[in-house]
């Protein structure tokens, strides 16, 4: 049986195109894969740039980035810390 395909978000650059790593709540860095470009549009835009890779191939391409690990179809995505309001 052939392993699932995810859709994975990446940045364009110059000459070709990276992933996008993101952080956990914790603050550790995280690869994202999605099930399906309708679930990554939903979290991350419609105009998210993505490919198409196998966990495998996904996790052969972050060994050794210091990422913890690759979570599937997360709920959604901070911009960063959340500003802290001075009354």
């Amino acid at each position: 049986m052939p392993e699932p395909r995810f859709f994975v978000p990446v940045r364009a650059g110059a000459y070709a195109m990276g992933l996008r790593l993101f952080r956990t709540a914790s603050g550790e860095r995280t690869a994202v894969a999605f099930s399906s470009p309708l679930k990554l549009a939903k979290v991350l835009g419609p105009q998210e740039r993505w490919v198409v890779l196998t966990v495998p191939a996904l996790r052969s391409m972050i060994a050794g980035l210091d990422v913890t690990g690759v979570v599937v179809d997360p709920a959604g995505t901070m911009n960063g810390p959340a500003a802290k309001q001075v009354a």
